[in-house]
């Protein structure tokens, strides 16, 4: 028996294992969603996506931060026929024709309203401990940004205006809690959560809740909005996710995903700067654009002519585009000693000397 055998065999924790054969480090479960640039920020891939753990969605309001949520329920019950959606509701902003829109079941929804963050904390640590590793559930809180603790509800009831300072370590104590089971049961969270201004000269959003989500998330997206004009009229909103931290994206890259009041959600989505960043497609002359790969016989097309599949195909399937998005967005797994130094290097430095 080897000295990694016997280790495991005297390990108190099932799971343990060696770490070449470790189930938790194998390939991540990726669910892809039906918007390119979506899965760029998720996981620096095109044909990527959602991955289990804990994402986070933050921005002020009507910033499209639900409707994300909304995509990650759709492309998980897409994938899985037996998932299912752990909703936890405390704003109560997603009506039933909200899902109906995104063509959700919400007969695989449990819906689960929620008033304080010790309800929360109790319920989910609840529902984790008797889910197992292999049940398809996507958990899903809309949102944490207003809740409430325990004792600021007591305090208001009791009519004490004394100011509540338990808020953010019951909120890092839910998401401390929650985070391990997310990882071993392979299971993704996506939640919603407010943004702050920072107080200072130079001011930027801040995520609320404290540190604790911070350490927790493996992703945390701010979600700013640009306006999408024709003359004076407001046809819509390029809403730009920011990563703020990832496991997988260069974090401060920034990714816009377009909304138009009359199409909704443009599935081709800031692929077009991506495109003629990476020189795939071309800008002859303002306003119009071309497929580089086809030269001078590539047809001209106005930006909106642009969101089709018959444009975004060629190039889409061209690897060279592929491998571009993943050089440009997604983090490096080289070796991190860039230059290795030996004793023997070491010693002759010295005998130089």
């Amino acid at each position: 028996m080897s000295l990694l055998d016997k280790l495991q065999k005297n390990s108190t924790i099932k799971e343990s294992n060696v770490l070449s054969k470790s189930k938790f480090f194998s390939t991540k479960d990726l669910i892809q969603t039906s918007v390119p640039a979506l899965n760029v920020a998720l996981s620096g891939r095109l044909d990527g996506g959602l991955t289990p753990g804990l994402t986070v969605f933050a921005g002020p309001s009507k910033h499209f931060k639900t409707a994300f949520a909304m995509l990650m329920i759709k492309a998980y019950l897409d994938k899985y026929d037996d998932a299912v959606v752990l909703f936890y509701d405390s704003e109560f902003g997603a009506p039933q024709g909200y899902f109906d829109s995104f063509g959700i079941d919400t007969d695989r929804i449990m819906h689960t309203p929620i008033t304080d963050i010790e309800q929360l904390k109790h319920d989910m640590m609840s529902q984790l401990n008797n889910i197992e590793r292999g049940d398809h559930v996507i958990i899903v809180v809309d949102s944490v940004g207003n809740l409430a603790s325990k004792k600021e509800v007591d305090d208001a009831l009791d009519g004490k205006s004394v100011a509540d300072m338990t808020r953010a370590k019951q909120m890092k104590s839910l998401f401390r809690m929650i985070t391990p089971h997310l990882t071993l049961k392979d299971i993704p969270a996506v939640v919603v959560n407010h943004t702050y201004m920072e107080i200072g000269m130079f001011p930027k959003a801040v995520v609320s809740g404290g540190t604790g989500i911070y350490y927790s998330a493996d992703n945390i997206y701010i979600i700013g909005r640009q306006q999408e004009k024709t003359g004076t009229d407001i046809t819509g909103y390029n809403f730009i996710i920011n990563v703020e931290k990832s496991r997988y994206v260069r974090e401060k890259s920034k990714i816009p995903v377009e909304v138009s009041f009359e199409g909704g959600i443009s599935k081709w989505s800031g692929l077009l700067d991506m495109a003629m960043e990476s020189g795939h497609v071309v800008k002859p002359k303002v306003g119009w654009y071309q497929i580089a790969a086809n030269g001078a016989d590539s047809k001209n097309y106005r930006a909106k002519e642009t969101h089709n599949k018959d444009f975004w195909l060629p190039i889409l399937s061209d690897k060279t585009f592929t491998d571009w998005i993943e050089s440009r967005y997604l983090i490096s797994s080289g070796s991190i000693m860039q230059d290795e130094v030996s004793d023997e290097d070491i010693a002759e430095a010295y005998n130089d000397e």
